[in-house]
């Protein structure tokens, strides 16, 4: 059976296309990813005020294909006029709050905490991603190789500067020695992993303060990021990425979040922390080390599953 060609729209940065080429590999679509950028005018604009034309973005979007899946502000118009376009040619998924009339989607994929209603709302439990356990299994030798086999391991995972939290140093400066004193002080070894958002000066100031018996990861590296989530006996992720968080717990491994003061509201941030703690899937980093269980999390294949069915149903001509 010939597959479903899948088009992923996105602004292009990890946490996006994370979440859109997870929905398209689970729903077994041959995908293209096309990088939207805005005209200059459109930029400034909210898509609930922006018009519906080609005109607001720069991408020439050519070909065929049955799925389109958007994630982020910038995709919404050019999703929109691609469904306004084809019609029923075409099924429109959009990931996260549109921020315009949910109507303009087949589907709205969003997480329980951004609690979105409406029928053709689909929700998940933290954030959709590209992550499977197959994938994670088969990158267990990348780093296995470089750790002492004497000593469990510990991975930070770590974000980077957004709206809502700064990094300042003194916070770094923190969770590093809470790192310090409740891993590397108790026969545990370190893998820091960077992310696309991860300025150069936290991989330095790692660096010089974490023993060269530690393993810091220069740059963004997938192998080593897998690997680490395969080996860690814990894990620890900076609060500013849901999406790293909602990875990590595909692990079923212990997750700790290092929290740093919000710099903005952030109740969004704490509907999510709160669900995933009555999970029993995080806790914060604070000053000693636990070990627990929970179901793994696979919420990527729970839509995958539900949009099937519809898709089942769908008459494309």
């Amino acid at each position: 059976m010939t597959k479903l060609k899948g088009l992923l729209l996105t602004e292009g940065m990890h946490g996006m296309i994370s979440q859109v080429e997870g929905l398209a590999k689970a729903l077994d679509l041959d995908f293209i990813h096309e990088k939207i950028e805005l005209n200059r005018l459109w930029k400034l604009f909210p898509p609930k005020v922006t018009p519906i034309q080609d005109f607001v973005f720069k991408n020439d979007i050519k070909g065929q294909f049955d799925i389109v899946i958007s994630c982020g502000r910038k995709s919404v118009i050019p999703s929109i006029y691609l469904k306004k376009k084809l019609k029923n040619k075409i099924l429109n998924i959009h990931i996260q709050e549109p921020k315009v009339s949910l109507k303009n989607f087949d589907f709205i994929v969003a997480p329980e905490h951004d609690a979105l209603m409406g029928t053709n709302v689909l929700t998940s439990k933290g954030a959709i991603h590209y992550l499977t356990n197959i994938e994670i299994d088969k990158s267990e030798s990348y780093l296995i190789g470089k750790t002492d086999s004497k000593k469990n391991i510990v991975s930070l995972i770590v974000g980077g500067p957004t709206k809502h939290y700064n990094y300042e140093s003194k916070i770094i400066d923190e969770i590093f020695k809470k790192i310090e004193n409740n891993f590397i002080n108790n026969n545990y070894q370190l893998i820091v992993v960077p992310s696309m958002r991860t300025p150069q000066r936290i991989i330095d100031k790692a660096k010089n303060f974490f023993s060269n018996k530690q393993i810091i990861i220069p740059n963004v590296d997938k192998k080593a990021y897998l690997s680490a989530l395969k080996i860690s006996d814990h894990i620890v992720v900076t609060c500013d990425s849901t999406s790293m968080i909602s990875e990590a717990a595909i692990t079923g491994k212990p997750i700790y979040v290092a929290q740093m003061p919000a710099v903005k509201n952030d109740i969004r941030f704490k509907s999510f922390f709160n669900l995933f703690e009555s999970l029993n899937i995080i806790k914060p980093l604070n000053d000693s080390v636990e070990k627990w269980n929970y179901t793994k999390l696979d919420e990527t294949n729970k839509i995958a599953g539900q949009i099937r069915e519809k898709i089942k149903q769908h008459d494309f001509s």
